[in-house]
């Protein structure tokens, strides 16, 4: 009897159904049968199906005579199931990598609940890519089961049916099915959770939605949609027939309104001469199944007729086009106000002791912006330091952190008037750089892909990025700090501007330079690692040639496992990623379970370095500062063809790396096992790419540029070794 019984209705999808099912068959998790489903299709899916099933056993085809719809063909292939689960998937949708695997280990976890739901994200046929927006709902539940009761927040996700899968003895026992017609997922899923025990959540991904561009057949006008009241009416004809679940009346009488006029409101549903019937059904259904409890606002427009309906939404949207009219011009309004404010505080002289920092697009007190405030606080106190940060970062900060939000008129009085402009992220091409300023430009680390002006080469990896804006704004930088020559001549080349390198050091990396063990432990106790644990931290980069830049290049939990006893797996994924759907294909579901530390939020990443003992990474800039620590990296660089050719790279890491390289999981989980991620050669090569990448980190970037840019005193210089042969050609030979 296998784990889990896949039931996929296939209808005029031949162009999607070979995606779909490569997406079950090769999953790691192979304890599984598919019940394929041919819906009297016109097009080539029955042979499609038929050619699967003829290279696999595990796929099962049924044709039907006949259309009947998608419920129906879903009803047709469970009396063939097997499983201990049902997993109901459209076919023009698909699995993630490992999601059997994570839904299977928590059904264990949970010991086998009547259902268990899990994540989604929507996939769009240009290209974007979306995670269900109530994701943290299932974040949120536990990690043991409930009821609906329980959490009834449950109940406000999508309520399909293909997010969840369902004990088939528990389907079994409540006689659920699927009827025919339209929104045919209501009278499943409403009973399916209101009736269950014990219902379990994984905030994991295991679905790509696939948004297709003349979309679903939901978004069709048709008198199908008429459909939904039957459905409603399954819904409550069940709750008569299970009076325990009587308490859920009022919920589902909102809920079913909320739906009816939501089908309604849209243009594209219903044809126009059907919409008063349409209606009329709608708060006939309403009346019929009203509780004692008050009609929300939002629905007292059933309980009037069908023109006092259309008065409304008139004059909503009459409303809505006022007051989107009143936004624009209260918007202009507040820009020339801003202007005038701007303006004016620009014709006063600039505050000689007023500096102006961000970092990350104003994500907080961060990176190197961060560590030269520090410095200024303590070598010139003189001078005030304000920063400029996001309002949903403002919570965070240090209550002894001075700060404005952007495009505030606060913002515009500082920026007017500040002499020092500190940033690792160009200012926004709104602000005008006044003779006398000093604006010091922090990058964010030493480059290895292209940046800039190189990206001109590149129409991938800039697709999006206006590199003639870029440049304008570079053009008001005065000082480009570098950590060594290396990063000299790049900036040199992407940002061909008029701006003077300083050889400063990194500020960020003050913190790394002569580090000890004992400077992560705050990190290791707050995410409970023990003190003996060998930390390894994992930091890929973001890819320009993969769909929502991230894919992950192996088995995360495998990795943990093979990494053995005494050690802990430590993740950080690159910034870029950490609001995206990333962390929701696994990662944050391992946090959760203990199998790894997922250190995406960390605000400070030094703080993630100096916790760790070793570093594997593929092409992030992370590599850079953390040979400061001179512990053991590891290159695993499975797809730097791929990589160089979508983003462009100034040298080859493989070659000239700061550890060993591994081109495929098997060698990078060797090194570990062999110990030889840490050994002679790895030490010869960090020693060189230090030398060469870490040359002006001294432990005092973040006072030198207070002393010599913001102070003007003279600092005694950097102590520059001769560069290696080869070191200053290897820009233009890569």
């Amino acid at each position: 009897m296998p784990r889990f019984s896949v039931i996929v209705p296939v209808f005029k999808v031949q162009g999607f159904l070979g995606e779909c099912l490569d997406s079950v068959l090769g999953q790691s998790y192979a304890d599984f049968e598919v019940i394929a489903v041919d819906d009297r299709s016109p097009d080539g899916c029955g042979a499609i199906l038929d050619e699967y099933a003829e290279l696999d056993p595990r796929v099962r085809v049924l044709h039907l005579p006949e259309n009947v719809g998608l419920g129906r063909a879903r009803n047709a292939g469970m009396p063939y199931a097997t499983g201990d689960y049902l997993f109901f998937l459209d076919s023009d949708d698909t699995l993630t990598p490992g999601a059997l695997r994570a839904i299977a280990d928590r059904l264990e976890e949970t010991r086998d609940p009547d259902v268990l739901v899990f994540d989604y994200a929507r996939t769009y046929w240009w290209g974007g890519t979306r995670r269900n927006v109530l994701a943290r709902v299932l974040a949120e539940a536990g990690g043991g089961t409930f009821t609906a009761a329980d959490n009834p927040e449950i109940l406000d996700l999508l309520m399909v049916v293909w997010n969840k899968v369902y004990r088939r003895d528990y389907v079994t026992a409540h006689d659920l099915d699927f009827p025919p017609g339209y929104y045919e997922d209501t009278p499943w899923t409403f009973p399916a959770l209101l009736s269950a025990r014990r219902i379990a959540a994984l905030d994991r991904i295991c679905v790509n939605y696939r948004q297709r561009r003349q979309g679903n057949i939901l978004s069709t006008t048709s008198r199908k949609h008429f459909d939904i009241h039957d459905q409603y009416e399954r819904v409550f004809a069940y709750v008569d027939a299970h009076p325990e679940l009587d308490r859920w009346r009022p919920y589902l009488h909102r809920k079913m309104g909320e739906h009816c006029l939501d089908i309604l409101a849209k243009p594209d549903r219903l044809p126009a001469s059907d919409k008063g019937e349409f209606f009329r059904r709608t708060a006939e259904l309403f009346r019929r199944h009203r509780t004692q409890e008050p009609v929300p606002p939002e629905l007292r427009v059933l309980q009037g007729g069908y023109a006092r309906y259309r008065a409304r939404q008139r004059a909503a949207a009459l409303g809505g086009a006022l007051g989107r009219r009143g936004e624009r011009v209260r918007g202009a309004a507040a820009t020339r106000v801003k202007g005038i404010w701007s303006r004016a505080h620009a014709l006063r002289p600039l505050d000689p002791d007023l500096a102006v920092y961000s970092a990350f697009s104003h994500r907080g007190v961060l990176g190197d912006p961060a560590a030269i405030h520090r410095a200024a606080c303590e070598l010139a106190p003189h001078i005030r330091g304000v920063w400029v940060v996001r309002q949903d970062q403002a919570e965070h900060l240090p209550p002894d952190i001075e700060y404005v939000l952007p495009d505030s008129l606060a913002y515009h009085r500082v920026t007017a008037r500040a002499t020092y402009f500190v940033n690792n992220v160009s200012w926004p091409g709104i602000l005008v750089k006044r003779p006398g300023t000093v604006h010091i430009h922090t990058h964010q680390g030493t480059p290895l892909k292209y940046m800039g002006a190189d990206l001109l080469g590149k129409p991938g990896a800039r697709h999006g990025v206006d590199v003639p804006q870029m440049l304008r704004r570079a053009d008001r930088w005065d000082y480009s700090l570098v950590a060594n020559r290396h990063s000299e001549l790049v900036w040199d080349r992407a940002y061909p501007c008029h701006f003077s390198s300083v050889r400063t050091g990194s500020p960020r990396n003050d913190v790394l330079v002569g580090a000890g063990p004992a400077d992560g432990a705050a990190f290791r106790s707050r995410h409970g690692i023990p003190e003996d644990h060998t930390v390894v931290l994992y930091a890929p980069t973001h890819r320009d040639h993969v769909r929502g830049g991230h894919a992950d290049r192996f088995d995360l939990a495998r990795f943990a496992e093979d990494l053995g006893t005494g050690r802990t797996l430590v993740v950080r994924l690159h910034p870029s990623l950490a609001e995206g759907p990333a962390r929701g294909l696994g990662l944050a579901e391992l946090h959760r379970r203990g199998v790894l530390v997922d250190a995406t939020d960390e605000a400070h990443v030094e703080e993630v370095m100096l916790a760790s003992d070793v570093l594997v990474t593929d092409y992030s800039a992370l590599m850079f500062d953390y040979a400061n620590l001179d512990r053991p990296i590891v290159v695993h660089a499975d797809d730097w063809g791929a990589f160089t050719a979508a983003r462009g790279a100034y040298f080859d890491i493989t070659a000239q790396a700061p550890g060993h390289v591994s081109r495929s999981y098997r060698e990078l989980a060797w090194l570990f096992a062999s110990g030889c991620w840490r050994d002679a050669e790895s030490a010869r090569r960090r020693a060189r790419f230090r030398a060469r990448f870490c040359e002006f980190d001294d432990g005092q970037a973040a006072r030198r540029v207070v002393r010599t840019l913001m102070l003007r005193e003279p600092d005694v210089p950097v102590s520059i070794p001769a560069p290696a042969a080869g070191d200053v050609d290897a820009l233009t030979t890569a």
